[in-house]
């Protein structure tokens, strides 16, 4: 039913590792095969081609449906229709930043002080142009294709580039000056797609297995036994999604009591349940959480 598009490069073994983890796993006969399947009735084909292209083939209708950045939906200026942030990068789950930056050594501060006609490298020429014109800075754009963070000062003034911890533009001696555009990973749709009832569906049932499978791992479920005077302190540690889930244990005064909490916060979270008298801790691994 549906024609899928993912992300090749970067944000490949990242968007298979999610589709894996939410039982979708994608199948092809080598790590260079552009076609793949997936083993979902609601999956007709499936394609992995550059994130900067997938944009203009959703909204071409070449592809019901695909994952890519919304720096690449802005810089194309594709007509798609985003079904969702799925909140997941090529390192971190954090969103990407497309960046000014300059030359560490340069007196410039903010985007006003770029001079006149200077030198801007990119691979983001339509969404940096638009971006100085907005802010009346007069620039020569001029693409890039690729270490476009090595061509300041002699081959460019100022880069507009990607990062997302801005260890790689720090390396190369440059700092970040203004902040273009955050942008998430993203599931967008065509409109006609989007317009087909059966499609529309078959598209929120995914997105719903792919953002329960990033929610999960943030989290773990967290069991323990505590004695019924020890109930109230324990109960008063636990962040939980909800109310607490707790059951009277079988010929005891004691109760069973489990929660979901954030995985971030274990290390701290066990030692001091242990110490309100909680035993029997048990940490569990989340596939999946869905609302």
């Amino acid at each position: 039913m549906l024609r899928v598009v993912l992300p090749k490069g970067s944000l490949e073994r990242a968007t298979l590792e999610l589709f894996e983890a939410a039982d979708l796993g994608v199948r092809r006969s080598s790590e260079v095969d552009y076609a793949a399947t997936i083993d979902d009735p609601r999956v007709s084909e499936v394609r992995i081609l550059r994130p900067q292209e997938i944009p203009l083939y959703v909204a071409e209708g070449l592809f019901d449906l695909g994952i890519t950045g919304r720096d690449w939906i802005e810089e194309t200026g594709a007509d798609v229709v985003s079904l969702g942030a799925l909140r997941y990068s090529k390192q971190t789950a954090n969103p990407i930043r497309v960046v000014l930056a300059v030359d560490g050594s340069s007196s410039v501060e903010k985007v006003g002080d770029l001079p006149e006609g200077c030198r801007v490298a990119t691979e983001y020429p339509r969404l940096t142009a638009r971006f100085l014109s907005e802010r009346n800075v007069r620039a020569e754009v001029r693409y890039s294709h690729g270490a476009t963070e090595a061509k300041v000062p002699e081959i460019a003034d100022a880069v507009v580039e990607i990062t997302e911890t801005g260890r790689a533009l720090r390396a190369a001696g440059l700092k970040v000056i203004e902040t273009v555009l955050v942008s998430h990973t993203e599931l967008v749709c065509n409109r006609e797609a989007a317009a087909d009832p059966e499609k529309a569906h078959a598209m929120s049932q995914l997105l719903v297995l792919l953002q329960g499978a990033l929610e999960a791992r943030e989290k773990v479920l967290v069991k323990l036994n505590v004695p019924a005077g020890r109930l109230e302190q324990v109960i008063a540690l636990l962040p939980s999604m909800k109310s607490p889930t707790v059951s009277k244990l079988f010929g005891e005064e004691a109760f069973a009591v489990e929660t979901v909490v954030p995985k971030a916060d274990i290390n701290i979270l066990i030692p001091a349940l242990k110490d309100k008298g909680a035993s029997d801790i048990l940490e569990i691994d989340l596939a999946k959480i869905v609302h």
